[in-house]
C-alpha cells in the first residue's frame, strides 16, 4: 500500500507544495530574488530549480528517458517528446487569431504572428538588416563570413544554405519533383514552379516605382531598376565594357545563341528575340495602336506608325 506523502506547505507565487518549510522557503527565492541555488558539478551553470539542474545533467550524461511510443525515438524532456508526438498525430493546437492558421508548435506560431506585425527582431551586427528569424538571420551571416558548411557529395561544389544543396543534388539525378498541372512542365525548386505558374495566371507581382512597369520575377525587377539608375555593376572580361546584367552580351564573344525556334530551327541570343521572332510564324499582333486600331507583332513598328498619326496631326 503506497502513502501519500503530505505536502502542507504551498508556495502563494506558484501554487507548488512542499513537505517542509525549509523546502518552500528555498523555493520562493526562486520568485522573490532570482536566486539559483542549483548548481551543475559538471560545468558551473546554476538554475533557480532543482527541476530544471536535473533536465540540464542529461546534456552531460545523454540521457534520454522519454520514448515515442510511435517511432521509438528517446528525448531529454518530456515537453520534447509532447512536440514530437504531434508529427504523428497531425495535432495543431496552436492557432493564429489573425488568420486562423494552425500550428503543432507554439515557437512556428510565434514565428509566423511576425508575417501580420512585421516585426524582425534578429538585427545583423555586420550590416543592420533585420529579420523575422533566427535561421534567416544566421542564413544571412554566412554572405558576409563567406561560409559554406553544405558540401555535394557528388561534385564537392559547396553551399551556404540546406535548401541548395539540395536543389544542386537533383542536377545530377534529373529529379523534377514540382509539375506544372497547367502545361505538365517539371522543375527542380518549389520557388521555380510558383514562378512559372505566373506565366499561366499572368501575375506581375512585381511593380517598378519609378515607371508602373510590373514583372512576374523579383531579379527582373531589379534588372529593370538599373534602367533608372544608370547602374552598370557588371564588367565583360574579354572587352571591358560594362552592362547592368552581362549574361546576354557574353554570347557576343562566345557565339552561343541557347533559344531555338521550333518552327524553323533558326537559333537567338536572347529569349526576347526568339519570341518576337515566333510571331513571325504565328501571325500574332499583340500591339495596337490606339488612335486607329492597326495591330503590329513588334512595339518598334507600333513606335514607327504612331509618328505618321503625330506627323498628320501637326500638318492640320
Amino acid at each position: 500500500m503506497q502513502h501519500q506523502v503530505e505536502k502542507p506547505y504551498r508556495c502563494e507565487a506558484c501554487d507548488r507544495q512542499f513537505g517542509r518549510l525549509g523546502d518552500l522557503k528555498r523555493h520562493v527565492r526562486t520568485h522573490t530574488t532570482g536566486e539559483k541555488p542549483y548548481r551543475c558539478e559538471a560545468c558551473g551553470k546554476q538554475f533557480g530549480k532543482l527541476y530544471s539542474l536535473k533536465t540540464h545533467i542529461r546534456t552531460h550524461t545523454g540521457e534520454k528517458p522519454f520514448r515515442c511510443e510511435a517511432c521509438g525515438k528517446d528525448f531529454r524532456q518530456i515537453q520534447h517528446l509532447k512536440r514530437h508526438v504531434r508529427t504523428h498525430t497531425g495535432e495543431k493546437p496552436y492557432r493564429c487569431e489573425e488568420c486562423g492558421r494552425l500550428f503543432s508548435q507554439l515557437g512556428h506560431l510565434k514565428t509566423h504572428v511576425r508575417t501580420h506585425t512585421g516585426e524582425k527582431p534578429y538585427k545583423c551586427k555586420q550590416c543592420g538588416k533585420l529579420f523575422s528569424q533566427p535561421s534567416h538571420l544566421k542564413t544571412h551571416i554566412r554572405t558576409h563570413t563567406g561560409e559554406k558548411p553544405y558540401r555535394c557529395e557528388e561534385c564537392n561544389r559547396q553551399f551556404s544554405q540546406p535548401g541548395d544543396l539540395k536543389s544542386h543534388n537533383r542536377t545530377h539525378t534529373d529529379e523534377k519533383p514540382y509539375k506544372c498541372e497547367e502545361c505538365s512542365k517539371q522543375f527542380r525548386r518549389l520557388f521555380n514552379l510558383k514562378t512559372h505558374m505566373r506565366t499561366h495566371t499572368g501575375e506581375k507581382p512585381y511593380m517598378c516605382e519609378k515607371c508602373g512597369i510590373q514583372f512576374n520575377v523579383l531579379r527582373n525587377l531589379k534588372t529593370h531598376m538599373r534602367t533608372h539608375t544608370g547602374e552598370k555593376p557588371y564588367m565583360c572580361k574579354a572587352c571591358g565594357r560594362q552592362f547592368s546584367h552581362l549574361k546576354t552580351h557574353i554570347r557576343t564573344h562566345t557565339g552561343e545563341k541557347p533559344y531555338r525556334c521550333e518552327a524553323c530551327g533558326k537559333h537567338f541570343r536572347q529569349f526576347q528575340h526568339l519570341k518576337r521572332h515566333v510571331r513571325s510564324h504565328t501571325g500574332e499582333k499583340p500591339y495596337t495602336c490606339e488612335e486607329c486600331g492597326r495591330q503590329f507583332s513588334q512595339p518598334s513598328h507600333l513606335k514607327t506608325h504612331i509618328r505618321t498619326h503625330n506627323r498628320e496631326s501637326q500638318q492640320v
